[in-house]
């Protein structure tokens, strides 16, 4: 298990995802060199899943979770946990 930003550098006014601007992602393959064990990849989020095809060009399944952003705010605890609950178990980092 690990984290790791999707963009390596960005401009952004405020917090919302809808301000960012001039975005560099970051570079998956370097990501899977450097994490050869890596199974999957776990986005926070919708803008961070809009890059999953980059996972999936590794031959990595890739899943939209939700945002742990304030905006998501009306998802309650339970709602988030089972949507993390589904990846950890499939990947057997929970029994």
């Amino acid at each position: 298990l690990g984290l790791w930003d999707v963009y390596a550098s960005c401009e952004r006014t405020g917090s919302l995802d809808s301000n960012i601007r001039n975005p560099v992602v970051n570079d998956f393959s370097a990501l899977k060199t450097f994490c050869p064990l890596l199974e999957a990849v776990a986005h926070n989020g919708a803008e961070s899943f809009k890059h999953a095809k980059h996972a999936a060009a590794l031959g990595l399944p890739a899943y939209q979770l939700p945002s742990s952003s304030p905006a998501n705010a009306s998802w309650p605890f339970e709602r988030k946990l089972a949507a993390w609950r589904v990846v950890f178990e499939k990947h057997g980092l929970i029994p």
